[in-house]
C-alpha cells in the first residue's frame, strides 16, 4: 500500500505539479481541438455555400440545366468549378430531381429524392450537415434561376468534415513539442518551489513541522505568564491559556479585535508608540498585572504588538503583607519597649511603698491608651490602618517624637483597585521617612503631623515633619528605586513602592522640603482609577 504521508515534500509537490500541468494540458488540448474542428466546419461550410452560389449564377449552368442533352456539358462545367474552389463534389439537379452532374458518373441521369432538400426547391439557400457516400460533411444548397427568374434546378455542393484523428495527426508534432516543454518547465519549477519551501522550513518535512508545532503549542499554553499578540489591525493573533485564565477570556478570541475582547489591555497603543514598555503595572478589570509590551517589527515596519504579563495580585499582596507585617513588628517592638518602661515605673513606685500613686499611674495610662485607640478607630474605618497608626504613635514615643493625627482625619472607603496593603505601604513608609528625618534633630521638639481626608473624588494623605529636610537636588530622586540618603542598611525601596502604587492608581505626589525646617509630602489618590498611558509615553 502506498503511504503518501511518508513521501518527501519535494516528491509530493513535483508529482502534484506534474499531475496539474498534465491535466491542464489535456483539457486545454481537448478544448483547442474542439475549437479547431468548429473553425474547420465553418470554413468548409462557407466555401461550400460560396461555391454553390457561384455555380448557380453561371449562365452556362442555367442553359445546360434546361437542355435535353445538357448533362454532358454540365459535368464538364461543374468539374472545372469543383477544381477551382477545391470542394469535394458538386451535384446539379433539375426541378424533377434528375441529376445533371455527380462525382459518380454512374448516377448522372438518375433521380434525386427532392424531399431531402425540399427548401432548396423552394428557392432557399442554406447549409445542412449530412452523412453521405463520402462520409460526414456539410452540404450547401442554392437554387438555379433562369432569365425569367424562374427556378429551373438546384446546385448542391458538399465537403467532408475533417476527422478528429486527422486533425490530431496533423497537429501531432506541434502538440508533442508543447506538451514536452510545458511538462518539463512545470516539473523543474515545482522542484525549485519545493526546494525553496524546504529551505524556508529549515529542511523539515511537513510531519516534522506538525510535530514541532504541536510541541511548541503545548509549551506555549503551559507557560505560566500570559501572552497576547495582535496584528497591525488590532486583531488577536495569539493568546495562550494563561492569558485566557487571568483575563477571563471566553470564546474564540483569535481573529477578533482586542478592544472588543479585552478593552483595557492598552496593547494597541504600542503600535502607535512604536517602542517597548517594560515592567509596567496596571489593572485589567480587577487583576493587577506586571506587563512587558513591545512592538512586532517586520523589515523595520511595525506589524503588530506583543504583551507578556504576570498576574501580580497575589505576589504584590504577599510583598505588601510582608511590608505591612514589618511595620506591625516595629510597632509591637516599640510597644513592648514602652510597656517595659511603664512596668519599671510601676514596680519602682510599689517598691517605694507608693501603691496609690502606682494605681493612679496605671489608670492614667489605661485611660490615655483607650482614648487614643477609641479616637483613631472612630475616625479610621479600617482596622489595619487603625492598628498601623496606633503602632506608629507608640513607635514615635519611643523615639521621643510627637506623632499627631489631624482631628479632621477620616477614612471610610478604599480607592478603586486599592486595598489596605497599598495604604499600609504608603502611610507606613511616609511616617517612617519622617521619623528618619528627625533622628539628627536635637534643638527643638520633634513632631510629625499626619492627615488623612477623603471625599467622593479623592483620598488625600499628608505627612509633615520638622526634621532636617531634603536637599533640593535630591528631591526629584527620592522616589527612584535604590536611591537613599542613608549610608548604611538596605534602603531605597520604601518610597519607590509608594511611587509605584501612586502611579498605577493614577494619583499624584507633591513634595516640599527646606533644609533645617522639615518636609511635607502630599499623596492624592483618585477614588476611581484612570488610564495612565500618558505617563508611560513620557517614561
Amino acid at each position: 500500500m502506498l503511504h503518501l504521508d511518508n513521501w518527501p515534500i519535494r516528491r509530493k509537490i513535483t508529482l502534484l505539479a506534474f499531475g496539474i500541468v498534465l491535466f491542464t494540458l489535456l483539457m486545454g488540448t481537448m478544448i483547442l481541438i474542439g475549437k479547431i474542428v468548429s473553425v474547420k466546419i465553418e470554413e468548409v461550410s462557407q466555401r461550400s455555400l460560396l461555391t454553390a452560389k457561384v455555380t448557380a449564377q453561371m449562365p452556362e449552368v442555367k442553359l445546360a440545366v434546361e437542355m435535353p442533352e445538357g448533362a454532358k456539358r454540365m459535368q464538364l462545367l461543374v468539374e472545372q468549378v469543383r477544381n477551382i474552389y477545391g470542394v469535394d463534389y458538386i451535384v446539379v439537379v433539375d426541378m424533377n430531381g434528375k441529376r445533371m452532374s455527380h462525382p459518380l458518373e454512374s448516377r448522372i441521369g438518375t433521380f434525386f429524392d427532392t424531399a431531402e432538400a425540399k427548401p432548396a426547391f423552394a428557392e432557399h439557400i442554406y447549409i445542412d450537415r449530412v452523412k453521405g457516400d463520402l462520409g460526414e460533411g456539410v452540404r450547401a444548397y442554392a437554387p438555379i434561376m433562369n432569365v425569367e427568374h424562374q427556378q429551373v434546378g438546384v446546385v448542391m455542393v458538399g465537403n467532408t468534415v475533417p476527422k478528429l484523428s486527422a486533425i490530431i495527426e496533423d497537429m501531432g508534432k506541434e502538440m508533442g513539442i508543447i506538451l514536452s516543454l510545458t511538462l518539463t518547465f512545470g516539473i523543474v519549477c515545482a522542484y525549485l518551489l519545493a526546494s525553496h519551501i524546504k529551505q524556508q522550513t529549515f529542511q523539515l518535512e511537513p510531519q516534522e513541522l506538525a510535530r514541532t508545532l504541536d510541541e511548541r503549542t503545548a509549551v506555549f499554553h503551559a507557560i505560566h505568564e500570559g501572552i497576547i499578540a495582535i496584528d497591525e489591525n488590532e486583531r488577536i493573533t495569539v493568546i495562550n491559556e494563561a492569558a485566557r485564565r487571568m483575563l477571563k477570556v471566553r470564546g474564540k478570541a483569535i481573529g477578533e479585535n482586542i478592544r472588543e475582547v479585552i478593552p483595557d489591555t492598552r496593547l494597541p497603543e504600542i503600535i502607535e508608540l512604536g517602542r517597548p514598555l517594560y515592567n509596567k503595572q496596571f489593572y485589567i478589570g480587577d487583576t493587577l498585572l506586571l506587563s512587558n509590551r513591545m512592538p512586532i517589527k517586520v523589515k523595520g515596519k511595525t506589524s503588530g504588538a506583543l504583551a507578556i504579563f504576570q498576574d501580580k495580585t497575589e505576589v504584590t499582596q504577599l510583598a505588601e503583607e510582608l511590608t505591612g507585617v514589618k511595620a506591625f513588628v516595629d510597632a509591637l517592638r516599640a510597644k513592648n519597649h514602652e510597656h517595659s518602661n511603664k512596668l519599671h515605673t510601676i514596680a519602682g513606685l510599689i517598691q517605694l511603698g507608693k501603691e496609690q500613686e502606682a494605681l493612679r499611674y496605671i489608670f492614667q495610662l489605661d485611660e490615655e491608651q483607650e482614648n487614643v485607640a477609641h479616637y483613631i478607630s472612630g475616625r479610621i474605618q479600617d482596622i489595619n490602618l487603625s492598628g498601623l497608626l496606633i503602632g506608629k504613635i507608640s513607635r514615635a514615643k519611643e523615639l521621643d517624637i510627637t506623632l499627631h493625627i489631624d482631628s479632621y482625619s477620616e477614612f471610610q472607603f478604599f480607592p478603586e483597585g486599592m486595598t489596605y496593603h497599598d495604604l499600609v505601604i504608603i502611610i507606613g513608609n511616609l511616617i517612617e521617612n519622617a521619623f528618619d528625618g528627625l533622628v539628627e534633630v536635637n534643638d527643638r521638639d520633634k513632631r510629625v503631623d499626619v492627615s488623612i481626608v477623603q471625599d467622593d473624588s479623592y483620598l488625600i494623605v499628608e505627612v509633615e515633619d520638622n526634621g532636617i529636610g531634603i536637599p533640593e537636588e535630591m528631591q526629584q530622586q527620592i522616589f527612584t528605586k535604590g536611591f537613599s540618603t542613608k549610608e548604611k542598611g538596605e534602603h531605597g525601596i520604601g518610597l519607590y513602592l509608594v511611587s509605584s502604587i501612586v502611579e498605577r492608581s493614577g494619583g499624584e505626589i507633591e513634595l516640599e522640603s527646606a533644609l533645617g525646617y522639615g518636609t511635607w509630602v502630599r499623596i492624592k489618590l483618585p477614588m476611581e482609577r484612570k488610564e495612565d498611558f500618558e505617563h508611560e509615553q513620557n517614561d
